[in-house]
């Protein structure tokens, strides 16, 4: 490949979902019986005229028994049919789906009456009818070519429409639900990503990638060289689909910048030399498996391969945003501010910063009072339950890592200055203390923190 600057076609997600469809298209054929495709004959917007026949195709599709050639060509023609919709007529294809296919509650009330009078006789027939109908329509996709990547990005297509279509929740569940039971870990491979993968892959991994966004290809090339390492999960159904990949840098000590880490005229290092494992990015790659988490079993997957293969690696951390911290600063009012770790110098500083937007463009005055703050933010600012309120602190601290440094100014990026003041986290995974740690801060809430940070929480009030 040679080294350009990539369009923001090629990195664009959606371009991929195109892609997809385009792909299931083609191997989808219409079906062996050019009568039988004809008679589902959709416009694009699937008009009120077209619900019609797709109820009865639908419909069909639940009633048919025994012949499994008739069935998985009914569901091919189903699935073309909704790939060839535009986002109109796909709103109302799952619309439909969830609300004519649901559980039918007059059926489960006389199973669950039959089975009050013989529980052993009838139970099963009671789970039966628990399952709503669109559930037997949804599995059906499982076994054509490519059929959980639909599924997959129809959940993705559900987890945007339901925020304005409240009805769509139902059948999202219904279809997290299927596709928990199809992603266990225990069927996922965990592969190594080089420069020598498929050019369809490294084209993937540019666009999937969340936290750091790939500039070029002479960049991509640097983050697979010889002291970088990539890791993803992948699914047997859908092998050429990572589903979460996380970049390892090989170096000497904790990073303390990421800029840095990524500089493309930066000197290879000894990988002999290095004693440190830095996670600098971790990315979900399919929105559609949003909630279904594979990222802890990734982390401890790639620590010990990577154990196996450099034993000379004595630590393993990230080098990890905080992407909540400046969000969650311009929240706090005066009186609030006034009693935080750090809280009063920074409204001092704030009151003689000749900067409109002084997180963003932090000056070494604003040092002291912003990693204060951003210490009492890690550690002591709760969001759901008594969990982190900052969603990467919480997904390292309920896998057992420690909050082990603070790094100024350590991504100078727009990104890194807007979300968290230029300051990045090295969480500490200390292989003795993992499970240790993941269970007092998922029973308790405590979160492990070095003792060189303690003082932070102490200073400037």
């Amino acid at each position: 490949m040679t080294s350009q600057t990539i369009s923001p076609l090629t990195r664009n997600a959606p371009t991929l979902l195109a892609r997809t469809v385009g792909h299931l298209r083609r191997i989808w054929p219409a079906g062996s019986d050019n009568r039988s495709s004809s008679e589902l004959s959709l416009s694009p917007e699937l008009e009120q005229s077209d619900l019609e026949q797709l109820i009865k195709w639908m419909d069909g599709c639940l009633l048919h028994e025994g012949d499994e050639v008739t069935a998985r060509n009914r569901a091919v023609i189903l699935g073309r049919s909704y790939l060839m919709l535009n986002e109109q007529g796909r709103s109302r294809f799952l619309l439909l789906l969830a609300e004519r296919y649901g559980i039918d509650n007059d059926h489960v009330e006389q199973c669950f009456q039959l089975w009050k009078t013989a529980p052993g006789q009838y139970e099963q027939q009671l789970r039966e009818a628990l399952d709503p109908a669109r559930m037997k329509l949804l599995t059906q996709f499982n076994g054509l070519p490519e059929g959980v990547k639909f599924l997959v990005d129809m959940r993705s297509e559900l987890l945007r429409l339901k925020k304005s279509y409240p009805q769509l929740s139902a059948l999202e569940a219904d279809l997290k639900r299927l596709l928990i039971s199809w992603f266990d870990i225990g069927l996922l491979q965990l592969e190594e990503i080089s420069w020598q993968s498929s050019a369809e892959l490294l084209e993937k991994l540019i666009a999937y990638e969340a936290v750091h966004e790939i500039q070029s290809w002479d960049d991509l090339k640097n983050r697979l060289d010889s002291d970088r390492r990539c890791f993803a999960f992948f699914h047997p159904n859908m092998p050429n689909e990572p589903l979460i990949f996380v970049e390892v840098a090989l170096v000497k000590g904790l990073a303390d910048n990421v800029q840095a880490l990524l500089d493309e005229t930066a000197p290879l290092q000894d990988i002999q030399q290095a004693d440190t494992a830095i996670f600098y990015s971790i990315s979900n790659a399919q929105q559609g498996l949003a909630g279904i988490s594979f990222g802890n079993f990734l982390i401890k997957r790639v620590v010990a391969r990577l154990q196996q293969e450099h034993p000379q690696l004595q630590q393993f951390s990230t080098l990890s945003p905080m992407p909540g911290f400046c969000r969650w600063l311009e929240q706090l009012d005066t009186s609030e501010l006034s009693q935080l770790p750090g809280g009063k110098q920074w409204l001092q500083h704030k009151d003689t910063s000749a900067s409109d937007s002084e997180t963003q463009n932090p000056s070494p005055e604003s040092r002291d009072s912003l990693l204060s703050l951003a210490c009492h933010y890690l550690s002591q600012v709760k969001g759901r339950s008594h969990f982190s309120k900052d969603p990467v602190a919480h997904f390292h601290l309920s896998n057992g890592a420690q909050i082990a440094q603070l790094n100024w100014l350590a991504d100078s990026s727009i990104k890194g200055l807007q979300q968290s003041a230029g300051i990045m986290v090295n969480y500490l995974y200390q292989l003795p203390d993992i499970e240790a740690r993941s269970q007092n801060y998922d029973q308790q809430g405590k979160v492990s923190l070095a003792q060189n940070l303690k003082p932070l929480l102490k200073a400037h009030k």
